[in-house]
Formats: structure tokens, C-alpha cells, sequence
């Protein structure tokens, strides 16, 4: 018999599938749905501290290869996100993911503290998103010492494993990834948007996007994706990685698992494929499995 279940930090999930930050909304229903169809973790959106609107519509374009978005961190806010997670722990033993966004290391120790006493399985840090630029600046993941900085504080205050979430729009990422785990991260999750970038509507003669600019996620940027894991690993790096960036299918799972990943990411493809995707692309990792006489997922050996 072929196996999917998996072990994540001394936490057992049926499968190495993860719904991302940010690709459904916050809601307990959402949570529910996505777990039905296999995934082995779910990740909540991006919580702040107050609640925030997000950017005026519209934030979602597709373009060739995938998708830009500027969302801008919309969020009902952590006491409301925590509660929404409670009632999906009460139905669920499917694992849940925190993620967490603030401007500065006492904001992110802030948060963490309210983490300590949720439902939540891990806490994520979300030191990469793209969409506030306007009002933040270069993601806190640009900076080795800001990272560092963030995560060593929040790991003297949270009791739950802490995965660092880190952008690929730096100038060294192995750099960052390893003053992550230096400073004491207990996972890894790489990576989120590419960009940010544009896309112009010809006939209105102005940007599709009302915030002009996004992140470019979905198929067309797996194979750095697929890069900056390897290079991760390459650089050094053994805590465990979640790799996510153009997953659609079964083969793309492997391949992410193969460059050195523990859990693979499923976001763009959610709208692609449905949230059925994870069933699917679960089928398709199982069928790969079976052709190769494997067992285990641990049986796909990584390129490394």
C-alpha cells in the first residue's frame, strides 16, 4: 500500500500538501473544504493585528503563465482569525498553520504571544509579502539582520514551532535562508511571490490592477521555485523546507520534493484546478509512487 501520510515537525499530516497564506479567505467553511480534499495543512491568511481591508479592486489578473495579485494583506484581524481557526478544531484534526504579518520585530512578538494560546499547530512569519510595498517598503525578508532580529524575538516568547516565510525578491536568498535558521526558525517556507509586476489593458489604456502593481504567482514560476529550494539545501540548509511556487500537479509535487523539500505549497492552482486540486494532484503523487514501486513519499530521493 502506498503511503502519503507524513511526519512536519513531529506532527503527523495524511499528506505533504499545504493550502498557502493567502489563497482562500479565513473562514472555518474554506478551511473545511481544502482539508476534505486532502490537504494534509492548512495555512490561515496572513493575520495583523487590527484588521485590514486590503487594496481596492482589482486585485487579481491572469496573465500568461499565471497570475498577479495585490490583495494588500486583507484580514479580519488575529482575534477573529484565531476564532475561525477554533471552529475548524473543533470538527478537524487536519493540522492549521498561523500566519502572521507585522512592520517590525515587536509587532511580530506582539502577535506570536496570542498564538500561544490558539488552536494553531505552527506559527508562520510572514516576512515576504510583496503587496504592501507602497506603505512598508522591500519586504523584511531583504535583510539578513531583520529577519534574524524578528525571529530570535518571537522564539523567546511562542511556544509553537516557528516557520519563517521568505521572498524571493532579494538579492542573495541562501543568505537569508540560512541567518533564518540560524536564528533559531524551526522550518523554512519558500517561496511566495515573484515581482512585483504589471499588466496593461490596451483598450482602457491604464494598468489592470487598481494598485498598478502585484505578485506574479502560478505555473510560469516553479522553476525558480524549484532553484532557490535546491540552492537552499545546497547552502546548507536541514530544517525542514515547505516549497511552494507553480505546483499544479502531481509531477510538480515530485519535482518540489525532489529539490529538497519537505511539504509542497498548492495555491494558483486552487483556481486553476478547483480545490479538488489537492484530491487530484494527491492521485497523481500516489500513481507516481506506484510506478516506481515506491512506498513512502520519503522514498523520492532528492537531487541534492
Amino acid at each position: 500500500m502506498k503511503e502519503l501520510r507524513t511526519d512536519f515537525l513531529g506532527v503527523k499530516l495524511s499528506s505533504p500538501l499545504v493550502l498557502p497564506a493567502g489563497v482562500l479567505d479565513i473562514s472555518f467553511s474554506s478551511y473545511k473544504l481544502v482539508s476534505g480534499y486532502g490537504a494534509g495543512l492548512i495555512t490561515t491568511k496572513s493575520l495583523t493585528k487590527e484588521a485590514r481591508k486590503g487594496h481596492e479592486g482589482p486585485v487579481v489578473t491572469e496573465v500568461e503563465g499565471g497570475m498577479l495579485n495585490c490583495m494588500g494583506l486583507c484580514n479580519p484581524g488575529i482575534f477573529e482569525g484565531l476564532e475561525e481557526i477554533k471552529r475548524f478544531r473543533e470538527i478537524s484534526n487536519v493540522p492549521v498553520n498561523l500566519s502572521i504579518f507585522a512592520t517590525d520585530a515587536e509587532g511580530f512578538t506582539e502577535l506570536a504571544k496570542e498564538a500561544n494560546s490558539s488552536k494553531a499547530d505552527f506559527l508562520e512569519l510572514n516576512l515576504s509579502c510583496p503587496n504592501v510595498s507602497d506603505e512598508f517598503g522591500v519586504p523584511l525578508a531583504a535583510s539578513e539582520k531583520t529577519v534574524a532580529e524578528i525571529i530570535s524575538s518571537v522564539k523567546s516568547v511562542c511556544r509553537l514551532p516557528v516557520i519563517a516565510k521568505l521572498s524571493p525578491n532579494v538579492t542573495s536568498f541562501t543568505r537569508v535562508a540560512l541567518a533564518a535558521a540560524d536564528a533559531g526558525a524551526d522550518a523554512l517556507c519558500m517561496i511566495n511571490t515573484l515581482g512585483p509586476g504589471i499588466d496593461i489593458d490596451i483598450e482602457a489604456g491604464r494598468p489592470v490592477l487598481f494598485n498598478v502593481s502585484g505578485g506574479l504567482s502560478g505555473p510560469c514560476i516553479k522553476p525558480i521555485a524549484l532553484r532557490l529550494v535546491y540552492e537552499s539545501r545546497k547552502a546548507g540548509i536541514t530544517i525542514p523546507i515547505i516549497g511552494m511556487g507553480g505546483i499544479t500537479s502531481g509531477e510538480d509535487a515530485v519535482q518540489m520534493l525532489m529539490a529538497g523539500a519537505d511539504l509542497v505549497g498548492v495555491g494558483t492552482a486552487v483556481y486553476y484546478r478547483g480545490p479538488e486540486v489537492f484530491e487530484k494532484i494527491n492521485d497523481e503523487i500516489l500513481s507516481f509512487l506506484e510506478r516506481k514501486d515506491y512506498h513512502f513519499i520519503s522514498d523520492i530521493k532528492r537531487i541534492i
